[in-house]
């Protein structure tokens, strides 16, 4: 069209209304998002967000604070992007989505790259004050935190940049420090002594959000237990008396904390004597075992037993009363006590056999079922203190007689010399009866990458089950399964999965034997054990730490300045430990949600369940149901008897193309700085909102080079708006009533999507935000509506209604998909907004989405148009087809005639311009099924259609064939329509016209 001349050597080019804009078609992302952000950072967009919502109902996505220890990584990315599309889509939605981002700062991870620091240095960390380490652990979060604040800024992610909240500020150490003596003045913290998960390489105690489980090697056994009496003291059974219960465990190492062997009422056991073995073999002829009788087929295979015989059942009765030897008390006399069975719930049938070793100071499950006995077993005179036979090195204590300083792992994690010591020891004493390896799940720490054992230290805890006066004699555990109930989890399955592990966990262990973090500020009675509560001494501490920081804790050596004058230092301990860091992230709402002096345009929540406006949304990953959901939860409930939160979002996380997790070693880590260096960060935008986030995402370079593609396409009917739009005048805007069924058909179009999209943001489905856009823009936008009135628009007079009224619907349409995309395209959204409307103080994020009226849908001139355009899905591929043999070269060339049986589908085509539909220069509706050889679609019954050209001339200004080019005498080169516009254009233009 632009490039035809007549033969008088007129270029009509120029009175065309061409697109014209200097929205660029290329991109060029990765330079021109980093003028965005120069552009927002001047004008103080977040404050002019902010100032813009004022007054309206808060929607606040509490930050889960990343860890500020390295450069943020794709699952990183992925986080913080669908936050930012969140929050945004939130403002649009009419909300003051304020959003804070903010960083945890304390714990183990940093504390250990410090640690590695001072050893590739030949330091020792214990040589250093305390004080001075934690200043370097400090200054290197600080370093992070910088880091990693440019790099969010970089994703796009709109925030207060400029005042986060952060676990180690001084305000936020004396509000954690404060929500901690919460719990110690309401009873809920005590110390106790239980097995906990302990790192050794890390020496310290970790929690289950801290664990991770990897495949490993253990050695396993079964070992033998000598029955020594019966249910009447030693007037047991006569055919039970000197066999023994076997027990099989995959922790050897804890055979000399072994103080009880635990069965089952439901369980069915037997008495079985060896019938025939090999010599070499530990259970020989005639030995006596008692074992699950599910289960002794699978024992006396792994025990190389050739024949063996059931001699009796053993009722569980009977097992109740038995009193067993220690299986090392023939090779030490330290082992020589009374080893009792208990009855417990945790034991099956279903491996081993059918016995559980319990060793109290090592299991979950052990120390329960053992202090749940401790009545009975002081009433039969056995001790029931928990032995502490393994020390914070991993190494056997002297509680294990005999195997004193073996190894359970060495400093560096790896497998000690104590499983080898203790089979050997059984082998000696002959209660050995086999031995093996077994392949399994087991805790690893997810720093050290090591694995962890469970050992009985003392510790502090929440108590979980304890009635609690200021939760109306709540146990915390009821009032955190009340909270899940009326939370909104998305996906839904999240409440079961958070719902199943508040009610099978244990205590909550709260103190790490570390130095960076906020120490338990608790004091302890040294002669009644009895935790100080004392509001005076709480206020005197949470003045320090906000004035000082928790490093305040440590220049005081007994905490006489915070006792005061109203308690003795020489009473009291001062605890030093410091709180595990999830209670540190747990607490974060305490000191942003709850805190108006720090974030005031946080403050004054009032949330729906309390009968306000207001939203709390919390959004992680799925491993958060373990991690910052659960701590957040426990520590709003134990002392705000509330969740913290009203909605919880989660995410998968991110794999390769094929499915597998990411490792440098594998070579598939796809880094978001090299994703938005060569592509920008629009494209991990859309890639985050088009994904389904509740599974797993995956990214790789062909996944990322089809979101370019996607990208670039709603680019260029950007771009296309935007070029057309030049030549509007808001004065020549048409009502919608007064526009032709195809304007009116997009307006109904926009209606339409301005439903579902509100209710995509609103229920945070940004897939089918992005699906509903890219298939609106592409469908109905480039491949349709676009393309037909391209020769309306670019050839009609200035003056045509038909031309002014698909402007007018143009301009509907780019004001409200630029602003539905907004939260998602963040920079591209803005670049074409600013083309559209160049003010210095304007951007698409201040506007909230445009209401639609209700007139403009009209269902059923959809479905009129839906007909109509499966019909000119025929006439398109007919002419594709005609195109692709060259007989003809642009659909203007043809005239085809198309046959239409479905008489309905022919009814639809009444009063269209058919031809102008199809952009062909003419076409003819017949009823019939027509020729057998017309093109059809099998998807479009009832149609045919035969190609023809179309007979004429050809316009050389719109390259319409038809034979009324030339019937205007003064353009005689020219369809009339054309012959109007250039009559009325060189009115206009007299100059150019006479040149």
């Amino acid at each position: 069209m632009t490039d035809s001349k007549p033969a008088a050597g007129r270029d009509y080019s120029e009175t065309l209304f061409l697109p014209r804009t200097d929205f660029p078609m290329r991109a060029g992302l990765p330079q021109r998002e980093p003028e965005i952000l120069s552009r927002w950072a001047a004008t103080d967009l977040y404050g002019r967000i902010r100032a813009a919502a004022a007054g309206r109902p808060k929607f606040v996505l509490h930050d889960g604070p990343p860890y500020a220890n390295g450069h943020i990584h794709i699952g990183t990315a992925l986080n913080k992007i669908l936050k930012d599309v969140i929050v945004r889509a939130q403002g649009a939605l009419g909300h003051d989505a304020n959003y804070v981002p903010g960083w945890d700062c304390h714990g183990l991870p940093i504390e250990w790259k410090i640690e590695e620091q001072y050893r590739a240095k030949g330091r020792n960390k214990d040589e250093v004050p305390v004080v001075e380490f934690r200043r370097e652990c400090r200054a290197f979060a600080e370093h992070w935190l910088s880091v990693q604040r440019e790099e969010f800024k970089r994703l796009g992610v709109t925030g207060d940049w400029d005042h986060p909240y952060v676990t180690m500020s001084y305000p936020a150490e004396a509000a954690i420090a404060r929500e901690l003596m919460t719990f110690a003045t309401t009873g809920q913290l005590y110390r106790g002594s239980k097995p906990v998960m302990w790192s050794v390489v890390e020496k310290t105690a970790l929690a289950e959000a801290e664990v991770e489980y990897e495949d490993h090697v253990s050695d396993t056994i079964w070992a033998a237990f000598p029955v020594v009496a019966g249910p009447d003291d030693l007037a047991g059974p006569d055919d039970l008396v000197g066999a023994s219960v076997v027990i099989w465990t995959t922790t050897p190492w804890t055979i000399p904390g072994n103080r009880a062997v635990a069965y089952s009422n439901k369980v069915s056991y037997g008495l079985y004597r060896v019938v025939a073995a090999a010599e070499e073999n530990w259970a020989q002829p005639g030995v006596r075992y008692v074992v699950a009788d599910q289960l002794a087929g699978d024992v006396f295979k792994a025990a190389r037993v050739e024949a063996f015989e059931r001699v009796a059942a053993v009722a569980p009765e009977t097992l109740a009363g038995l009193t067993l030897a220690h299986p090392l008390a023939a090779w030490n006399e330290g082992y020589r006590f009374a080893v009792p069975m208990l009855d417990g719930e945790h034991v099956t049938d279903e491996a081993g056999t059918g016995f559980v070793h319990t060793a109290p100071g090592h299991g979950r499950e052990d120390f329960e079922v053992w202090m749940a006995n401790g009545r009975a077993l002081r009433a039969r005179g056995i001790e029931v203190a928990i032995p502490y036979t393994v020390d914070a090195d991993g190494a056997l204590t002297e509680a294990a007689p005999g195997l004193t300083g073996r190894r359970v792992l060495t400093d560096k994690g790896d497998k000690g010399d104590a499983n080898k010591a203790v089979i050997a020891a059984l082998t000696e004493a002959g209660t050995l009866v086999a031995r093996s390896t077994l392949k399994h799940s087991y805790p690893h720490s997810w720093r050290s990458k090591k694995p962890v054992i469970f050992r009985n230290t003392p510790q502090w805890f929440i108590a979980l089950d304890k009635p609690v006066e200021t939760l109306h004699g709540e146990t915390l555990r009821e009032v955190a399964l009340r909270e899940i109930a009326a939370t909104q989890w998305v996906p839904p399955q999240g409440q079961n999965r958070i719902t199943g592990m508040i009610a099978n966990r244990p205590d909550w262990v709260v103190s790490r034997q570390r130095a960076w973090g906020v120490p338990i500020t608790v004091f302890v009675h040294k002669g009644t054990g009895e935790i100080l509560r004392d509001e005076r001494v709480n206020a005197r501490i949470v003045a320090a730490f906000a004035a000082e920081g928790a490093d305040a804790w440590f220049t005081d050596e007994t905490g006489g300045r915070f006792l005061g004058p109203d308690h003795d230092p020489a009473d009291y301990d001062k605890v030093t430990d410091v709180l595990d860091v999830w209670f540190d992230s747990g607490s974060t709402h305490a000191f942003t949600l709850d805190d108006p002096e720090q974030f005031p345009g946080l403050a004054g929540i009032r949330r729906k369940r309390d009968g306000g406006a207001d939203t709390v949304m919390y959004l992680e990953g799925s491993d958060q149901h373990r991690g910052w959901f659960h701590s957040s939860l426990l520590e709003s409930c134990g002392t705000r008897d509330r969740a913290p939160y009203d909605v919880v979002l989660t995410h998968g996380f991110v794999l390769d193309p094929k499915g597998e997790k990411m490792s440098k070693s594998k070579g598939n880590v796809v880094a978001p700085q090299d994703v938005i260096k060569g592509s920008g960060a629009d494209i991990l935008r859309l890639w985050v909102a088009a994904s389904d986030y509740t599974d797993d995402l995956r990214i790789g370079p062909e996944i990322i080079k089809t979101f370019s593609e996607t990208y670039r396409k709603l680019r260029n009917s950007l771009r296309w708006m935007l070029g057309t739009l030049a030549h509007f005048d808001p004065q020549d805007r048409v009502a919608p009533e007064a526009m032709p069924e195809l304007e009116r058909f997009i307006l109904h179009r926009l209606a339409e999507l301005d439903g579902e999209i509100r209710e995509a943001y609103r229920t945070h489905d940004t897939k089918r935000v992005v699906a509903l856009l890219n298939g609106f823009m592409t469908g109905d936008l480039s491949s349709f509506y676009f393309d037909v009135r391209k020769d309306a628009l670019y050839c009609d007079p200035a003056s045509s209604p038909a031309r002014r009224a698909a402007l007018t619907a143009v301009e509907e349409t780019f004001r409200r998909v630029t602003i539905w995309l907004a939260p998602v395209l963040a920079f591209t959204a803005e670049e074409a907004w600013l083309a559209r409307f160049p003010s210095a103080e304007g951007s698409v994020h201040l506007q909230t989405l445009p209401e639609t009226p209700a007139a403009w849908r009209d269902d059923a001139l959809a479905q009129r148009w839906a007909r109509i355009r499966r019909v000119r899905r025929v006439v398109t591929g007919a002419l594709e087809i005609e195109r692709a043999a060259k007989r003809i070269g642009a659909s203007l060339e043809a005239a085809p005639v198309v046959f239409i049986a479905d008489p309905e589908l022919r009814t639809a085509l009444d009063g269209v311009d058919f031809a102008e539909i199809c952009i062909t220069s003419d076409i003819r509706v017949e009823a019939g099924e027509g020729p057998a050889d017309a093109f059809r679609l099998d998807e479009v019954r009832g149609v045919a259609v035969v190609p023809a050209l179309a007979e004429g001339r050809k316009c050389a200004r719109s390259w319409k064939v038809t034979p009324a080019v030339g019937s205007d005498p003064d353009y005689p080169d020219v369809t009339p329509r054309d012959a109007l516009a250039l009559r009325e254009w060189d009115a206009r233009h007299p100059a150019q016209a006479a040149e």
